[in-house]
Formats: structure tokens, sequence, C-alpha cells
């Protein structure tokens, strides 16, 4: 069966399910144990009953899987054989739970057609108990009202659920969009500081060449040293917009914390800053590097939900969940840093532990 999954990232995902299966898995299979032993007269009769309770519960487990459509079809199958199986063989009012509740959980998020579907499911779970009143004469609230009223009542319920889960994904594609503007505002401010380097120099260039080349004939000293101050202004550019690149220009720490703190929240991600104590003057610039650094690669490489940033006086710690896989990520940034940190006496580590990435820089 073709069923469409929800687009959210692992760490959400793995939320949703955790969450489903300590809440809903065991009414569940409590509810699959009650159906087969009310309705159990014999023995054997499990062998009938049992196999729709387990396709319910399978197809449970993977729908909070967010993966239904890889055993939607034959738990259906089974659940629509243990149907009529039950009702005209072995006298079971309840056999409609196992094909009601596996068709609760696919047929919405089938792609097209889900209510047509839906209707039909129903249709069918009354069309059983119908022919079980035609083959032998009985109780038709307990075979044809009470299963097409519940099994209606459950789909109805299951398009509402399915709704709020669609609201889930959206709101998952707003914060990554959300953490990809966050990123790009990080370069337009790149950018931005670029264009005050490189933008004013270039200019008073163009103005001093423009006056050297009339110069060059009537006063060649005047000339030569509007060029000499060209190439001192090359070079000084040349040299800030290393710095630039390399992270290296001063920053104002304060600043960079109220930054961030924006970034993030601007991403939906909770930010809780802790100062326990001012940085020292000496180190102030290059904790703030190391917290846009850490920013950067958190909005880029992380699902995270949370940052907890702590700042004292002789470092800063920064701790962000949904951390990607089980290895440390290849940093570039941060290994740059991690020298410069450690020619100033300090010391820049990064570690993983329990899903939380901690960046930390200290300085003795």
């Amino acid at each position: 069966m073709n069923s469409h999954a929800l687009q959210l990232t692992e760490a959400t995902q793995g939320r949703l399910r955790r969450l489903n299966l300590a809440t809903a898995l065991p009414p569940i299979i409590l509810a699959a144990v009650v159906v087969v032993m009310v309705d159990l007269q014999v023995w054997w009769h499990a062998f009938i009953l049992a196999p729709g309770a387990a396709a319910a519960v399978v197809a449970f487990e993977r729908w909070t899987a967010n993966d239904v459509g890889r055993v939607a079809v034959p738990c259906l199958i089974i659940g629509a054989v243990v149907w009529p199986l039950g009702a005209l063989v072995i006298d079971s009012p309840n056999a409609w739970w196992g094909v009601a509740s596996v068709g609760s959980l696919a047929i919405p998020r089938l792609p097209r057609l889900r209510y047509a579907a839906g209707v039909a499911l129903v249709g069918y779970v009354g069309a059983v108990g119908a022919l079980r009143l035609l083959v032998e004469p009985g109780d038709a609230q307990k075979y044809i009202l009470i299963p097409v009223g519940v099994t209606a009542l459950i789909m109805a319920l299951s398009y509402v659920g399915e709704r709020f889960y669609d609201i889930v994904q959206e709101l998952e594609v707003s914060k990554q969009r959300e953490a990809e503007l966050a990123v790009i505002r990080e370069r337009v401010r790149f950018a931005g500081d670029l264009h005050d380097i490189q933008g004013h120099t270039l200019h008073v260039v163009k103005l001093k060449a423009a006056l050297a080349q009339k110069l060059v004939r009537a006063d060649p000293e005047r000339a030569e040293e509007e060029l000499r101050e060209i190439n001192l202004l090359v070079s000084d550019t040349i040299k800030q917009t290393k710095e630039l690149a390399y992270g290296q220009r001063r920053l104002n720490l304060t600043a960079e914390l109220e930054n961030a703190k924006n970034l993030f929240e601007a991403a939906g991600i909770a930010v809780r800053i802790t100062r326990e104590a001012e940085a020292d003057a000496r180190t102030a610039e290059l904790l703030g590097q190391v917290l846009r650094e850490t920013t950067t690669n958190i909005l880029r490489h992380a699902q995270a939900t949370q940052v907890r940033m702590t700042l004292s006086a002789d470092g800063i710690t920064i701790v962000n969940d949904g951390a990607r896989g089980e290895t440390l990520p290849e940093l570039r940034g941060l290994s740059t840093l991690r020298r410069r940190v450690a020619e100033e006496g300090g010391e820049l580590t990064v570690s993983l532990r329990e899903g939380e990435f901690v960046t930390a820089a200290v300085f003795r």
C-alpha cells in the first residue's frame, strides 16, 4: 500500500514514537487481549482471533515508526479474513476489531482516496455483520450496529488525529526553514563585515590611483607617496579580510551572546543563558569567536530543541541536544579556533554524550 510518511526530523520522530509507545501501546495490547479472551469459547478459537489482534498491534508499532505503509496490506488482509471467520465460524461479535484498528492507522495516510477507503472499510465491516445475520439470525446490535458505529467513530477520530500530525509536520518544516534563514542571516552579516572592510578601501584606492595618475608627471614625489599609501591600504585590507575569514576579527562577547540567543529563538530552539561571572577582557573576544562558530554549527548540523550556554570568568560552555550520530563530526572552524585558544593558554574541547554535543573553551 502506498502511504505517505510524515516529513519529520529524526529527533522529532523519535520523541513522537516514544510518546505513542509509552501512552498508547499498553492500552492497545490490553484491548487485543480482551478481544481475544472475551470471544474465546474453546482453545482453538485463539488461532482465528489472535492473528487479527496481532495485526493491529504490529500496525500500530510500525505507525509509531512512521512506516505503517510497509505492513498495511498484510495486516489489513489478516484483519479482513479474521472478521468473517470470527463472525461466521466461531460466533465472535468482536472479531472486527483487528481490521478496524489496522484500517484506522493505514487509511488516513493514503496519498489519495483516503475518505473513500474509509467508507469502504466501514461498509465491509457492516456487510460481514449483515451476512452473519443472513446465515444465522442473531443480534443485529452485536454484529452490525456496534461494529459499524465504532469503526466509523475510530475512522473519524483517525482523520482528526492525522490532521494533528500534519500540523506537527508543518511546524517542523517551518523550524527547518527558520534555521536555514538564521544561517543565511549569519552569512549576510559576514558579507556586511566584508563590505565594510573592502568597500571603503576600494573606494579610497580608486581616488588615490586617479590622483597619482594625474600627478605622475606634474609631481612625481607626491604621486609616489599616493602609490605608497595605496600599497599600505591594500596590505591592511588583505590582513583584515584574512582575520574576518578565520574569525579573528574583534568581537564583543555580550553582543555575540545576544545574537546567538536571537538566532536560536528564531529557529524555534529554546535557549538558557547562565552568566556566572564576566569573562576576562583578555579572553572575551576569543570566547565570542568560539560562540559564533558553535552557533553556526548547531544551526547547520544539529536537530537541536534546546541550547544551554554557561559563561564563567575563565571560559564558556555550550550544550545542545539533537546531535546526529554517535561519533564526533569534523568541524573545521572549531579545529582552527582550538589552535588559537591553545596559543592563548586555553583549551577548546568538543564531546558527545547521550545525544548532547558539548563545546567548552576554558582558560586557566
